[in-house]
């Protein structure tokens, strides 16, 4: 199943509808004069954020956005019908770009919310009929105004997921398994790279209240520059308080392993690096010599050292508190 994340869609408004010319004609009133009514105005097109929507899968057979088009004026003044907007959620997290003249990607709005709206593309306005000119000097109008045409737009969809909590690490380092036994998430678990191949969300009760985490796409060497999976997801944790580092206690060199965490990082947004961090061994269940490679590591960093089993479930209170005494800081 993919993940649906990131999708480049064209965007149209709806046009104006035309201005008529018209004049009133009847049996007892040949010369009644301009009667010919305005254009309705075209629809727009507006995004609005929806908290049921977990990704931009609807997107995947739907590259063309176009509002309904205003109807004509009509006779006796009769002002054509507006055309209905067209409304399209996005999940929570979404943001939008446009595509400006100095072709470059602008960021032009941010669903961080939910039930945020934002009208991406405007209606044109409808056009005048011959009813709108008349004058002192001018009493038979025979000209009108056509519908002006609406907005149209490239706009590209970035999900960045909202969660508080960021699990990160090398594929197998045990996110998925941790993000099970910390939360009601069922991800797909296995034995082999790259179990993870779409973010999965999970919520942590802690006594302030809930916490989302989220499972992020294992990383690997090189994944800031497309190598991996890692690099389509590394946006995900952008928008997070908190990274959990999840180092394997079974690798032959968790210090490496570090490394590459924070060196992937700091190459795809070094910020990131400033995030707090709670770093956590895992495996320890499987892994005899862990204590010898925690204190290697804990000579390579500066932060505390969780050991943890999700297995046996050895070291998990520790990490909760941790992970909710974090979530509480400003």
């Amino acid at each position: 199943m993919k993940f649906w994340d990131e999708v480049v869609v064209k965007v149209v408004a709806g046009k104006g509808g035309d201005g008529l010319v018209s004049f009133f004609r009847e049996r007892i009133n040949a010369r009644g004069g301009p009667d010919g009514g305005d254009g309705g105005d075209g629809g727009d097109v507006v995004i609005f954020s929806d908290p049921s929507l977990s990704d931009l899968s609807y997107f995947s057979h739907q590259r063309f956005l176009r509002a309904q088009n205003g109807k004509n004026g009509g006779k006796n003044r009769r002002q054509g019908k507006r055309g209905a907007d067209l409304r399209v959620g996005v999940p929570v997290g979404t943001v939008v770009y446009e595509w400006n003249e100095k072709f470059a990607w602008q960021r032009v709005f941010d669903f961080n919310k939910p039930n945020l709206e934002f009208r991406v593309a405007k209606g044109g306005k409808g056009g005048w009929g011959n009813a709108h000119f008349v004058s002192a000097v001018r009493r038979s109008p025979r000209v009108a105004l056509p519908g002006e045409k609406g907005e149209r737009k490239k706009i590209k969809l970035v999900l960045k997921l909202i969660a508080e909590v960021g699990l990160i690490g090398l594929p197998n380092a045990g996110k998925s398994t941790l993000l099970s036994v910390l939360s009601s998430a069922r991800p797909k678990i296995a034995a082999y790279p790259f179990t993870t191949l779409i973010p999965h969300l999970g919520v942590l009760k802690c006594p302030t209240g809930k916490v989302v985490i989220a499972d992020i796409p294992g990383l690997i060497q090189g994944a800031h520059k497309g190598r991996g999976l890692g690099d389509r997801f590394l946006k995900h944790i952008e928008r997070t308080k908190i990274l959990v580092w999840l180092i394997d206690s079974t690798s032959s060199s968790p210090v490496e392993d570090y490394r590459i965490l924070k060196k992937e990082l700091s190459s795809y947004k070094p910020g990131l690096l400033g995030k707090q961090k709670i770093l956590v061994l895992t495996k320890i269940d499987i892994a005899s010599d862990w204590r010898e490679k925690m204190k290697v590591l804990q000579r390579e960093v500066k932060d505390l050292i969780i050991p943890i089993s999700a297995a046996t479930h050895q070291g998990l209170k520790k990490l909760i508190l941790a992970i909710c005494q974090e979530t509480k800081k400003p």
